[in-house]
């Protein structure tokens, strides 16, 4: 004898399909009865094979919790649909497949034509420059389904593959998730697509540029940005309630996270305009020898009347290096996306393995200055020699060169280095040099990372050319800048230490830096030893007539001065803390700026 099934109502609700008839067979999950309460449905379906011994309810009718509605005998026939049976249109399905077939268009896959541009001019495409920057599967992208507000004008589904994302990737990702010891490091990331009306910044491309700062903002994360494209678009027309355009916040929006989040840009291409923009006002910037950055680009400067020019006569990327625009300069997209990884670290936080870390034999360090303190060498062995292998990362090499600056890690920790090269201008800081210095030095202040200063200075450059560079107003700035230092700050002194130069790079004074050390080859004094000796004793020198004898008595007195301001002379009397061997160099900076 079949046995007997009744399903009852699960909830109160009205009967709005019967599915079956009386005595009709059924399989098991196939839908029976639909009941409908507050515009939702709920299917009550077979739980066994058999079938159909009584119906209790009609389309219409109202159902209490636990009403019996319907009844089924069981049987012994196969409770599996057959294939004969038609099949069910499944509305979840059919939403999926065009999910994925709508973000299939924003990708590399469908859009080949728009790869192979880019390709063929040596470019990546912007979906590689993400891959490379980060694991997609750690991506969350931002307003992928993003077109060109351009609806009234082109074709809707033309725009979904053309103007993909509306030109613009935005989203999260982990970055340096392996090295650093955190369990997790989110970041923000911008990557403008020139393929996609040439990069310019639309009405929906700046709202999403919007949404993710804001983001970056309030979860502080650090945002990498890839700024490659033309400026603004003036051809979106669906947005009619826009004149001007310059309401947009995102250039303010932008500018508003300096000292609050690590923002490091990229260019590459043609980046004009509100790019260029953009592009400059990063923390960090850096540019692939295929570089163009103007805030200006060839339509504007025809515009205004000026004249029809190149798009590759606008700011070379070989000329934005030597002015400081550019600080890091990479060959192409794909060392720009490790450059740019590898300057993020700095940001977040110590190595794994901190106590593993690899560096240089310290006893280099006793060999580095030359016999003759006349002579130049290369600071840039001492700064490799004292970092971890291979951390240290230059910024605006090619601008400002007296004065080098940089970060590197430390047993893994990040630390900031400005540090003197005499082998420009014998080390003196000129405007460049200075405003270079100090923009560093508050950028370390922001971001909380302690600073290594390595000083070989005779002092500010001298003389009337540079005084009409507007020294006065520029170097001073870097005694400002070193006066609102709360980070961490250690000077060690590796030779000359003379004048106001000397004051401002140690952040004022030798009191300012927390541990002030010296190598034995240290001296100082208000100014160089030479111009003091010529200066100071003008008035005996010019007493003795016989030329020979005033070179001795001027040598004589050089040698005094030289000794009265050696290092170990002016520990003694507390003006600087230590004196230190050259080798030690390292360990005494773990220890003062790690301890």
């Amino acid at each position: 004898m079949a046995s007997i099934h009744t399903l009852v109502a699960p909830n109160k609700g009205n009967v709005v399909a019967v599915l079956v008839k009386q005595n009709q067979q059924v399989y098991i999950d196939q839908p029976l009865v639909i009941i409908e309460a507050m515009k939702m449905q709920t299917t009550l379906s077979a739980n066994v094979a058999g079938r159909v011994k009584h119906l209790f309810v009609s389309i219409g009718d109202d159902c209490d919790v636990g009403m019996p509605v319907i009844e089924l005998a069981a049987d012994s026939v196969n409770g599996t649909k057959t294939n004969e049976e038609p099949e069910t249109q499944n509305t979840n399905l059919m939403l999926l497949k065009a999910l994925r077939s709508r973000k299939a268009l924003t990708l590399d896959e469908y859009r080949i034509e728009q790869q192979l541009k880019r390709h063929q001019k040596g470019y990546l495409s912007a979906r590689e420059n993400l891959q490379n920057l980060c694991c997609i599967d750690s991506f969350m992208e931002y307003g992928q389904m993003a077109v060109a507000a351009q609806r009234l004008r082109r074709d809707y589904e033309d725009l979904k593959s053309a103007t993909a994302a509306d030109g613009v990737i935005t989203g999260i990702g982990q970055i340096n998730q392996d090295l650093v010891s955190h369990i997790k490091t989110p970041t923000a990331i911008v990557i403008n697509d020139y393929s996609v009306l040439a990069g310019t910044q639309g009405f929906f491309h700046h709202q999403k540029l919007d949404r993710i700062l804001e983001v970056a903002a309030q979860k502080k994360y650090p945002v990498i940005m890839y700024t490659e494209g033309g400026g603004g678009r003036p051809g979106d027309t669906d947005i009619t309630t826009v004149n001007s355009g310059l309401q947009c916040q995102s250039f303010a929006t932008w500018a508003g996270l300096q000292g609050k989040v690590p923002r490091i840009a990229v260019a590459n291409g043609y980046c004009f305009a509100g790019n260029a923009a953009l592009f400059g006002a990063a923390d960090i910037t850096i540019a692939t020898q295929t570089s163009w950055i103007g805030m200006a680009g060839p339509a504007m400067i025809e515009g205004g009347g000026l004249g029809v020019v190149k798009p590759t006569d606008i700011g070379p990327s070989a000329k934005q290096c030597k002015n400081g625009v550019v600080d890091i300069l990479v060959e192409n997209e794909q060392q720009a996306a490790e450059i740019a990884k590898k300057c993020l670290l700095y940001f977040q936080g110590p190595l794994l393995d901190e106590q593993e870390c690899s560096y240089a034999d310290q006893q280099l360090l006793n060999q580095v200055l030359p016999e003759d303190r006349r002579f130049v060498y290369d600071v840039k062995d001492v700064i490799h020699t004292i970092a971890d292998t291979d951390s240290f990362t230059e910024i605006k090499s090619q601008f400002g060169g007296a004065v080098i600056t940089g970060f590197m890690h430390l047993q893994g920790h990040p630390i900031g280095v400005i540090a003197s090269n005499c082998k420009v201008l014998g080390g003196a800081i000129d405007v460049d040099a200075g405003e270079k210095a100090s923009q560093f030095m508050e950028l370390c202040q922001q971001f909380s990372i302690p600073l290594a200063v390595l000083c070989d200075t005779p002092g500010f450059m001298v003389g009337p050319e540079h005084e009409d560079r507007g020294a006065v107003r520029s170097l001073s700035q870097l005694f400002v800048a070193g006066s609102q230092l709360t980070v961490p700050l250690v000077a060690v002194v590796l030779r000359k230490c003379y004048g106001l130069g000397a004051q401002a790079l140690l952040g004022g004074n030798t009191s300012k830096p927390s541990y002030t050390l010296a190598w034995p080859n240290g001296e100082f004094g208000g100014m160089g030893l030479e111009g003091a000796v010529k200066l100071g004793f003008k008035k005996e020198l010019a007493e003795v007539a016989d030329p020979n004898a005033r070179t001795a008595l001027y040598e004589k007195l050089l040698a005094q001065q030289y000794q009265k301001g050696q290092a170990q002379e002016v520990a003694s009397v507390l003006e600087i803390d230590a004196v230190i061997e050259p080798a030690d160099t390292r360990k005494m900076l773990i220890l003062a700026l790690l301890g």
